[in-house]
Formats: structure tokens, C-alpha cells, sequence
């Protein structure tokens, strides 16, 4: 059994929530919860948080006649991929501007026993 959410347009770089999804990704939901819980300089982290939850939740609502434990739940793969980028620009000297690319990312984590 396994179950899936997904966040997606999420404001921080895939890059940042690369860093935050490597520590989390093969653990047990418990630890991985602890873990994203404590690791408060990483804003992404609480994004990263609900979406587990949330796949928790659906497998859940997915398997109701079964009796899930939370204990026996493994997250099985969390991928981020890019999302779309806004493109903005900053004024810069002698009248040229410079280009500010703003990235998106998409979160989907798997989650099985």
C-alpha cells in the first residue's frame, strides 16, 4: 500500500528543497516528522512537513477499513522538481538592467509500509 501528495508552485528553489528532502527521504514518517520539525533554519522544511502529512492522511482515507500505524509507515521516494520561474529585472547603472530569475519547485512524496 502506498499513497502519494504533491505541493506544487512552492516559492523556494529546488535546489534549498533538495538539501531539506536528502535528509528525510528512505526514513521511517516519525523520525522524518522529528527531523523536519527540528531543522528550523530551513523555511522549506515546514512545506516539506505538510506534505508528508498529507500523504499520510490520504493513505489513510485511501485504507480506512485497514488500520494503519504511523510506526510501520516508511517514506519511500520524495522527488522536487523544478516548477516555472518568474522572471523579474533590477535597475542597474547607466540605464541597463540586470535579470532576477525567481524559481519555483514541485514537492511529491511517496509514502509506503
Amino acid at each position: 500500500m502506498e499513497s502519494v501528495a504533491r505541493i506544487k508552485n512552492l516559492r523556494s528553489t529546488p535546489r534549498k528543497a533538495r538539501l531539506v528532502a536528502d535528509v528525510v527521504r528512505g526514513k521511517m514518517v516519525g523520525e522524518a516528522l522529528n527531523l523536519l520539525e527540528l531543522s528550523i533554519n530551513k523555511k522549506v522544511a515546514t512545506d516539506i512537513a505538510k506534505t508528508v502529512k498529507s500523504a499520510v492522511a490520504n493513505m489513510q482515507s485511501k485504507h480506512s477499513e485497514a488500520a494503519i500505524d504511523l510506526d510501520e509507515l516508511r517514506i519511500k521516494e520524495i522527488i522536487v522538481d523544478e516548477g516555472p520561474v518568474m522572471k523579474r529585472f533590477r535597475a542597474r547603472a547607466k540605464g541597463s538592467a540586470s535579470g532576477i530569475i525567481k524559481r519555483m519547485c514541485h514537492i511529491s512524496v511517496t509514502v509506503a509500509n
